[in-house]
Order: C-alpha cells, then sequence, then structure tokens
C-alpha cells in the first residue's frame, strides 16, 4: 500500500476558510478521483512561529495508481488549490511505502 502524503504551511488569516475547503471541496474532490481507499487530514503540533500546519494523507493500492492519479488529475486539482489559496500556503509533498 502506498501513502501519498500531502503537508502544507498556512498563514494564519488563511487557515480556518483553508481547512473548510479540504473538508468541504479538495478532500472529497481527491477521494472521488477512485485512485485512493482512504484519507485523512491531520494538524502539526509542533508548529514553527506563525503557521499553520496540516497533512493530507491519501492511500492508494499501489504506485501505479498514484502516477496516474498525478498525471491525469492531480494538475487540475493543484490549480483549483492556487486558484483559491495563491500566496497563503505552501505545500510539499511524499511518497511512502506502508510496511506493516
Amino acid at each position: 500500500m502506498i501513502l501519498y502524503n500531502v503537508t502544507s504551511s498556512l498563514e494564519p488569516t488563511a487557515a480556518d476558510e483553508w481547512l473548510d475547503y479540504m473538508r468541504t471541496t479538495h478532500i472529497p474532490e481527491v477521494m472521488e478521483t477512485g485512485f485512493f481507499i482512504k484519507s485523512q487530514l491531520l494538524r502539526l503540533l509542533d508548529e514553527e512561529e506563525g503557521g499553520i500546519t496540516y497533512a493530507a494523507q491519501y492511500y492508494c493500492l499501489s504506485l501505479e495508481q498514484l502516477e496516474e492519479y498525478q498525471a491525469i488529475c492531480a494538475p487540475a486539482l493543484r490549480a483549483d488549490m492556487e486558484k483559491h489559496f495563491a500566496g497563503k500556503y505552501v505545500s510539499f509533498r511524499t511518497v511512502l511505502e506502508v510496511v506493516e
């Protein structure tokens, strides 16, 4: 199983709106692509001063599924996020293999 982790650091002024957008729009749209079997949203407790950080995690069955998602669906979903929150967040992505 593969875990696709998207960590986002937000400006405090955008955090509530971003969280609502993630819950009501972005995560449901990612899950509707059919590439993932589970998602979760976590808040980092050990944050740097002045920022709020979340990690959105998505589980899929294979690396091939993730690569297909990244090629087909991710560009439009990322563009929509940028349209709503340009300059108010920074994200980085990691891919992990679930061992146990």
